[in-house]
């Protein structure tokens, strides 16, 4: 399946790549992956990529290894989700802490969001977030979702449903996206 890159200002939005790793096992071993299933292990994190790469087979789309545009340093995940027991498709955002605070998930969820409804052909997405998870919330409600309600997810527990504007009641003009590849 070819996963296609996408870029924006500062990120590239591309295929996770075994060179990912390290930075992503770190991740999922802090406590700043709490609200996203972690701390795990780096057995446990690496079959998290392995489902990462799955979903992109299974589903035709996934979320994308966030990397900076100047260095390639992988920073986080971003992107579309839509697993079993999820209500509908999601829009999700998880940054490593020491990239946080600078605009990154929110620019990544932009332009995922522009993929979904632009090359998807999607009509709405949700975003999922984690009771106590302040910083998610608010990067969903910079890009314009509105809270549409609860959801008791079966690992997670309960979560808020942000619902994102529709392609026709967005402004996305600020060059965020700058390439499909």
């Amino acid at each position: 399946m070819q996963i296609p890159t996408l870029e924006t200002d500062r990120l590239i939005l591309r295929a996770h790549t075994l060179n990912d790793m390290d930075a992503f096992a770190a991740f999922y071993a802090s406590d700043h992956s709490r609200f996203v299933g972690g701390p795990l292990t780096r057995e446990l994190a690496w079959r998290s990529m392995a489902q990462e790469m799955g979903h992109w087979a299974l589903r035709g789309f996934g979320r994308w290894a966030v990397a900076l545009k100047d260095s390639n340093e992988w920073i986080g995940i971003a992107g579309l989700w839509y697993p079993e027991g999820f209500p509908e498709h999601e829009l999700g955002w998880d940054i490593a802490e020491a990239h946080t605070r600078k605009g990154y998930a929110s620019e990544a969820g932009r332009a995922a969001r522009a993929y979904a409804y632009d090359t998807l052909g999607w009509d709405t997405v949700i975003s999922l977030v984690a009771d106590g998870n302040d910083a998610s919330a608010a990067v969903a409600t910079k890009l314009g979702a509105r809270l549409d309600g609860p959801f008791t997810h079966e690992r997670f527990g309960p979560m808020n449903v942000y619902r994102h504007p529709g392609p026709g009641d967005l402004d996305d003009s600020d060059g965020s996206v700058e390439a499909y590849a």
